[in-house]
């Protein structure tokens, strides 16, 4: 939840604002937890001391008014709200020359999809996320911070106005590497297709519609989960994966199959 007035967000979650203390508690302007959760945050509170910043206990219907949710697990920390960064040249060229891979999110909407994205790219080190500038797309919000589960501070995320743009400019410097429902190969042949010398960029589409015909043409390859008696010809009961689950197996298959 933003607060447009002051120009912050809402981190609520323990996981999430316990990472943020670790990692990086100078973004912290405001800090309200329940008396339960208070002996949590005791070295926090005396770094907010320290730079004057406020810090009460409080009730939790004062903790879901500041953050939107019933979800706050106690603790909300207020910082100012994300400025993401446009992706530039330099910074692929970092990625190429570090051989680093990166997920490009296709107009995912759900915030809640979003952010558990991000915890599966933390959890597999793969920092590097990319999100178009479009109504479409979730962005860093409240609840994606929560699910998240302390990966926003172990993530880059950049926005790009155009994906196909961004798609043709890392043509031959990365492989771009799609999700489709019609792809001939399998996820398990990701681990072979990413054998060369340059790293992968991972496509995931939105959650109805998968990823755009434009964004397709633009992939060097295209996979696809199988499900058990696919190379059977059985049908499956469920088309495909939450984009988010999906994510994970796309994930660990690219690193470690």
């Amino acid at each position: 939840m933003k607060n447009k007035y002051n120009n912050e967000l809402a981190v609520c979650g323990f996981a999430a604002v316990k990472k943020l203390e670790k990692n990086h508690p100078e973004k912290i302007t405001r800090l309200y937890f329940t008396e339960e959760k208070a002996p949590l945050f005791g070295g926090l509170c005396k770094k907010l001391s320290q730079k004057k910043c406020p810090y009460n206990k409080v009730m939790n219907e004062d903790l879901e008014k500041l953050c939107g949710s019933v979800h706050h697990q106690g603790v909300v920390a207020m910082i100012e709200s994300p400025q993401i960064e446009q992706i530039d040249s330099d910074i692929v060229d970092s990625w190429v020359k570090n051989k680093e891979n990166a997920v490009l999110l296709d107009r995912i909407g759900n915030a809640n999809n979003f952010g558990a994205i991000v915890r599966s790219a933390a959890f597999f080190g793969i920092k590097n996320i990319i999100i178009p500038l479009d109504e479409s797309q979730s962005s860093i919000t409240t609840s994606s911070y929560r699910v998240a589960e302390g990966g926003m501070e172990y993530v880059n995320i950049y926005s790009v106005r155009s994906t196909a743009r961004l798609l043709d400019v890392l043509k031959g410097k990365m492989i771009r590497v799609g999700t489709s429902l019609e792809a001939k190969k399998s996820v398990n042949e990701l681990k072979k297709i990413a054998s060369g010398d340059k790293p992968v960029l991972i496509i995931l589409g939105n959650e109805e519609k998968g990823i755009s015909d434009i964004v397709k043409s633009n992939c060097d390859e295209q996979i696809i989960i199988p499900f058990a008696g696919m190379s059977q010809g059985k049908k499956c009961n469920i088309d495909s994966l939450n984009v988010a689950q999906a994510a994970s197996i796309i994930f660990y298959n690219l690193l470690y199959e």
